[in-house]
């Protein structure tokens, strides 16, 4: 009796002993989970630390200038480094990843540019070009928390996205089983998509009613990845447009004037009409200039085609007879040059320097 009972209480110990080792066991996997996130975290921050902590070295190195001649130098330097920077971002949107990946390496700007981010986004892009969701899911699994308070549908999209593509090639029980496990937590605002996804079933590939015609369309993988596009613009809180896009537009805005727009069959035919000092008057220039607005002059500043000197009391604006006006101290001196004949830079006629006109602006 006695080794019996022995023998009970030393199995309900061994029993103990394991569960309690189970337990610690798990407890342990938890802990070493908790310390890689952890690490993983703190290397994130610091790295973001760093990169902040450059870019602000490189904006005190413009702040810190003076105005001596090797200042002026180090100025043009650093403007170039800029100009540089700004092309960068501008090549990772359009997707030349090669030549911005050149760029910022011959520049030394991989610090002071998202070119990491946009590299992960660049396989991303790959993969739904390809008709794949998986990498792009991955995606939103390693940054769920972040989409979440973004209140982004990418997830969603993409999982309706893996319905259709069952459904499209006639896998239409393993659809209803995708739809099953992916669309029993949706949101409010999404029961309607998730209504017509299932209303898909009842109806064939080539249908040409809507909206499933347009939940078959091809279309919908350029969407995906449009809006994959935006939402790391989101996530990363980098704005839709380039820099490079936007001082470009302000530039272009700031010199716009009626002229080249209201002149734009002339510029289009006759190319000496153009100003070739004014950019917006250059056709690709003019054609991005079309949907800004002008540039606001409370007062006309008229300027000699001819030395580029403004028309005022000091240089008056003559007529010639054919009507082009230039500036007096270029008549002038084309006078003095020709035997006092005029030659109009416009149109080759020869006049004579009495038949010039003065011109009065009210």
């Amino acid at each position: 009796m006695i080794k019996y009972a022995l023998r009970a209480k030393l199995t309900i110990w061994s029993q103990l002993t394991c569960g309690k080792a189970h337990i610690y066991e798990k407890i342990a996997k938890k802990r070493l989970f908790v310390c890689i996130v952890a690490e993983e975290s703190i290397s994130e921050e610091l790295e973001a630390a760093y990169v902040c902590k450059r870019r602000l070295e490189h904006l005190k190195e413009h702040a810190g200038t003076g105005t001596s001649e090797s200042s002026a130098s180090a100025v043009n330097l650093w403007r170039r480094r800029r100009l540089d920077r700004m092309l960068v971002e501008y090549f990772l949107r359009r997707g030349y990843y090669g030549a911005a990946t050149r760029l910022a390496h011959r520049s030394d700007l991989r610090d002071l540019t998202n070119i990491d981010v946009f590299l992960v986004s660049r396989e991303v892009e790959r993969s739904l070009a390809r008709r794949e969701t998986a990498k792009c899911l991955a995606w939103c699994h390693d940054n769920r928390s972040k989409l979440r308070k973004l209140k982004s549908t990418m997830e969603f999209n993409l999982r309706i996205q893996e319905f259709v593509e069952l459904v499209r090639a006639d896998r239409r029980m393993e659809a209803v089983r995708h739809a099953r496990k992916y669309f029993s937590s949706f949101e409010d605002d999404q029961l309607q998509d998730v209504q017509h996804c299932m209303a898909l079933l009842a109806f064939p590939t080539s249908t040409e009613l809507s909206p499933y015609k347009e939940l078959l369309d091809e279309n919908r993988w350029e969407k995906l990845v449009e809006q994959f596009r935006q939402e790391n613009y989101r996530l990363f809180q980098l704005a839709s447009q380039s820099v490079f896009t936007v001082a470009l537009q302000a530039g272009l805005s700031a010199l716009k004037t009626p002229y080249p727009l209201c002149s734009k069959t002339i510029i289009v035919n006759n190319r000496e009409s153009r100003n070739a000092s004014c950019p917006v008057c250059q056709e690709s220039l003019n054609k991005l200039a079309s949907s800004l607005p002008f540039a606001h002059c409370s007062q006309s500043r008229l300027v000699c085609t001819i030395s580029g000197l403004p028309l005022n009391e000091h240089n008056q604006p003559m007529m010639l007879p054919n009507g082009y006006v230039y500036g007096e101290q270029s008549l002038e001196q084309m006078a003095l040059d020709n035997n006092s004949q005029i030659i109009c830079p416009k149109t080759k006629e020869v006049f004579p320097h009495q038949k010039i006109e003065k011109v009065f602006v009210m």
